[in-house]
């Protein structure tokens, strides 16, 4: 990495003094780094799963299939961290597509098992590989220190997640889009 100053995406080659200032302030600023990578990442995630059904959530269990990652449908909803009523309606949704299939589970019967279809399993393969370019454009500025700081964030992640493990991903969105002062209001009927 330079020793130059940092500076904000996107600026203008002409950039202000009071731009610099700014820019300055920000590079010591972790929330400020990591919302300008996530906002990166998550368009460049939208663009390549856009015509996915369920977008992130439906790649993950593509992907969760095509490496049999999850031993049935229950394991797979705890492992993505998918409440099971909205797991179902999602595994509905990329069966209509044909991108997965149920199929009952050999060692419990009453247990359904979601494996990848030919066309799941190609469509996995090409979005990982979207994904992959969509990671190296971002990480492209660190050279032969990818690898690094990578580990070092996986370290942080695990970190982090076990600080506050996350049980249900549709609880977090549901706390994003609260209101503020506490609870949604109902709509009279």
């Amino acid at each position: 990495m330079s020793d130059g100053a940092a500076t904000t995406p996107n600026a203008p080659a002409s950039s202000g003094r009071g731009e610099q200032i700014a820019a300055d302030l920000l590079k010591d600023d972790f929330g400020w780094a990591l919302g300008v990578i996530l906002r990166r990442y998550s368009k460049a995630v939208g663009e390549a799963l856009g015509d996915v059904p369920g977008g992130a959530r439906g790649y993950q269990v593509i992907a969760s299939a095509s490496q049999n990652l999850a031993t049935n449908q229950g394991a797979l909803g705890a492992q993505l961290g998918i409440d099971r009523t909205v797991l179902t309606y999602l595994i509905d949704d990329l069966e209509d597509a044909g991108l997965v299939a149920r199929q009952p589970d050999p060692s419990d019967r009453r247990s359904r098992r979601v494996i990848a279809t030919e066309a799941g399993r190609t469509l996995w393969q090409d979005r990982r590989n979207a994904l992959t370019a969509a990671e190296a454009e971002i990480l492209s500025v660190l050279g032969g220190e990818q690898p690094a700081f990578k580990e070092l964030l996986q370290r942080v992640a695990t970190h982090a997640d076990r600080l506050d493990p996350l049980h249900n991903a549709c609880q977090v969105v549901e706390k994003l889009t609260e209101p503020r002062g506490g609870r949604r209001r109902r709509r009279a009927s």
